[in-house]
């Protein structure tokens, strides 16, 4: 469901209002890319739908503070991948992040939607694709958490420069320096994952 404009200054008005029916619709517009958003960004399923749940939650009190500048969804993003860093660090001080949490959806987060390869069709394949998405998916969660989110966002969600900018406060020669740097240390991950190179693009 994407709502217009107009729709969405309604749904503000509402909210604003604490009307619960606005809030429910609110959920049903935004609940799968924040949930797409927040798997990717902490690479665990069980952590994510928790942590969906608190965004929307966060953004339902404190919207008095959505002053309209951005898309409503925009807002919801900076708010989502401020929450994920949040819980990255949280999980990193109990040490429970690493290989096991990022094993455990089997790279299903990047093949929902993702660029990042498409689906075989023989059986043989299918286990390469899928090794390769566990790769992939254990590489995306060793990045800086600033870098992880510029991947997320750009790469894996389809945001553009301008919203990418809105969500992380950076100017856009920033945002693609970063991303530059990002999606190198992403192939270099890949590849120590691999045990070889990939072909250059």
């Amino acid at each position: 469901m994407t709502l217009d404009l107009e729709a969405e200054r309604a749904l503000v008005e509402r909210l604003r209002r604490r009307d619960e029916a606005a809030f429910n619709l609110f959920v049903r517009a935004y609940q799968a890319r924040v949930f797409s958003l927040v798997q990717r960004m902490l690479g665990n399923r069980a952590e994510a739908e928790d942590l969906a749940q608190e965004v929307f939650i966060t953004v339902f009190r404190s919207i008095d503070s959505f002053r309209g500048d951005a898309r409503l969804g925009t807002w919801l993003y900076r708010v989502a991948i401020n929450h994920c860093k949040n819980r990255i660090k949280y999980l990193d001080r109990r040490v429970t992040r690493g290989h096991d949490a990022l094993d455990e959806e089997g790279g299903k987060a990047l093949t929902e939607g993702g660029p990042v390869m498409s689906r075989p069709d023989r059986p043989d394949e299918a286990m390469q694709g899928a090794e390769l998405n566990k790769v992939i998916e254990r590489a995306l969660g060793l990045l800086e958490e600033e870098h992880r989110a510029l991947v997320v966002l750009r790469d894996l969600e389809g945001l553009s420069y301008e919203e990418i900018m809105t969500i992380t406060g950076l100017p856009e020669g920033t945002v693609k320096s970063r991303l530059h740097r990002a999606r190198a240390a992403l192939r270099e991950a890949i590849e120590r994952g691999l045990g070889y190179k990939l072909p250059e693009q």
